[in-house]
């Protein structure tokens, strides 16, 4: 099993290392920068299924890096969720396929509210329903699950996660992001109290 367990590890990282780089990654940082700090919208992040969780993870993520964002459950949002769409707001859609039904009906349910909301989407497929609906189409690459069934997102939504990380960084970095800020929308736990140690203390007091 350690031999599996190995030969599992580097498929993961190769999955990673051969994600497509490309200028998709600045276009929709500048779209979520101009979208949710130029014009004060937020962003609203949705998946279904395995890939809802990646997109919840890295909604929260971007939140408590300065970026307002929260996740849309795809198929809740055609039972009134959808009200959470504003004026200036930019969606990122995660599909492995690009063919999830739930999710190419939420873009048509989204332009129908506001018909100029930018999508980001992270898939596969380019030339999938999502893909080709999508301002900006950041590709995962083939990747191959490792479930034994070759059927379980793993590897699929280990790249997601990664193409996540990367979106954040750019934003962060771009916005000039400080510790001080993070302590403030992260004030318990562990990292809390790290981001707070080379902060004034009678902030805290």
């Amino acid at each position: 099993m350690l031999e599996q367990f190995k030969n599992i590890l580097e498929k993961e990282a190769s999955a990673i290392s051969n994600i497509p780089i490309t200028d998709e990654y600045n276009q929709a940082v500048s779209l979520i920068l101009k979208r949710v700090h130029e014009n004060g919208g937020k962003l609203i992040c949705s998946g279904m299924g395995k890939a809802g969780q990646i997109a919840l993870n890295i909604a929260t993520t971007f939140s408590s890096t300065g970026t307002p964002a929260v996740y849309l459950h795809p198929s809740e949002a055609q039972h009134g969720d959808l009200g959470i769409l504003q004026k200036n707001d930019i969606m990122l859609l995660i599909s492995n396929s690009g063919k999830t039904r739930e999710i190419v009906e939420l873009i048509n349910l989204a332009k129908n509210l506001y018909n100029d909301i930018p999508i980001i989407s992270i898939t596969r497929n380019a030339h999938s329903n999502l893909g080709k609906s999508s301002d900006v189409t950041i590709l995962t690459g083939e990747t191959d699950e490792i479930c034994p069934l070759g059927l379980t997102p793993t590897v699929s939504t280990t790249v997601m996660s990664v193409i996540g990380d990367c979106l954040v960084y750019g934003v962060m970095t771009s916005i000039k992001f400080t510790k001080a800020e993070y302590a403030k929308r992260h004030h318990g736990g562990y990292l809390g109290y790290k981001s707070k140690l080379d902060i004034d203390k009678h902030l805290w007091e």
